[in-house]
């Protein structure tokens, strides 16, 4: 469980990198290259880049997230029969 919430946490601060980088080196060129608009080509492909970055950590992040959610789902889940399991042999025994 601890592996999960690992690769979720590497991913947000990757994510968390990329945005800040993106809004800080190219805050005013749209990852796309306009024929009407000259920007510098670099900027539009450190924009993509940065772009391609953000969407795949933000979905492996997002993914991770919901897997660990349906694991400690689980985990309550087997807690509760377990005490639900004690408690009838409990009272089934006197």
């Amino acid at each position: 469980m601890n592996e999960g919430w690992k690769v979720f946490w590497l991913f947000a601060v990757v994510f968390a990198v990329a945005f800040g980088a993106e809004r800080t080196f190219v805050a005013d060129v749209v990852p796309v290259a306009f024929a009407d608009l000259p920007q510098p080509l670099w900027a539009v492909l450190t924009a993509m880049v940065l772009r391609a970055l953000e969407l795949v950590s933000g979905s492996v992040s997002l993914i991770a997230l919901i897997l660990m959610c349906g694991v400690w789902a689980d985990h309550l889940r087997q807690v509760q029969v377990n005490a639900q399991d004690r408690l009838k042999a409990r009272f089934i025994e006197k």
